[in-house]
This record gives structure tokens, sequence and C-alpha cells, in this order.
């Protein structure tokens, strides 16, 4: 594993031709050092089930819309980032630890 700084929002950005304006955050990620595959099919990973992160929705603008904190009692983390993506000026969603503010991974439709 490495740490290393990442912005997140910026190759989404790039790819729908958005400036994320003061959105563009540059923070910690842990990489694998070799190539993986990643978790399987399109599900929650249950290595984070359960564990406290906040879902941060975004706007085709690239701007903040919103978002919602999943504490150690919540195991619906995957339908919490459905029910983001159900409204239609969400883009996607980002996966973010509580605590350091770490990016995980983000949502799209």
């Amino acid at each position: 594993m490495a740490l290393v700084s990442y912005a997140p929002l910026r190759r989404w950005a790039r790819e729908h031709d958005v400036d994320p304006g003061p959105y563009d955050e540059v923070g910690p990620v842990f990489i694998h050092a070799e190539p993986c595959a990643g978790p399987d099919g399109g599900r929650w990973p249950e290595e984070i089930r359960g564990t406290r992160r906040v879902l941060r929705a975004y706007g085709h603008d690239g701007r903040i819309l919103g978002g919602y904190l999943l504490d150690r009692k919540t195991g619906l983390s995957e339908r919490t980032a459905g029910d983001l993506l159900l409204d239609p000026a969400v883009a996607l969603v980002h996966v973010r630890a509580v605590e350091y503010g770490c990016f995980l991974f983000e949502v799209r439709r």
C-alpha cells in the first residue's frame, strides 16, 4: 500500500467538462502498490460496511449538494448512496472517512 495525494473530483470534472471550483480538494488516499481488480461486482465493499463514513453528493456542475453521515449503527450504506442518486440533480456521490476526510470511492449511476 502507498499513501498518496489525490483530487477525486478532478477526474470526473474533466470527463464532464466542468470546473470543480473550490471543491477541487486534494487529500490522502491509500492505493495498492500493484494493480488489483477491486471489489467483486457492484456491491458495497464488506470491509467498510458498518464503519463511519460521509457520503457527499455532487451536482452536475461539480458543486456539493449535501451529504449524509453514516455511523456504526447504519447498515444500509449502499442504499443511502442509491437514495442520494435518486435526486436527478445529483451526478455522483463520494464516500469518505469521517475522521480524516480520506476519499475511499465514488458511486455513480
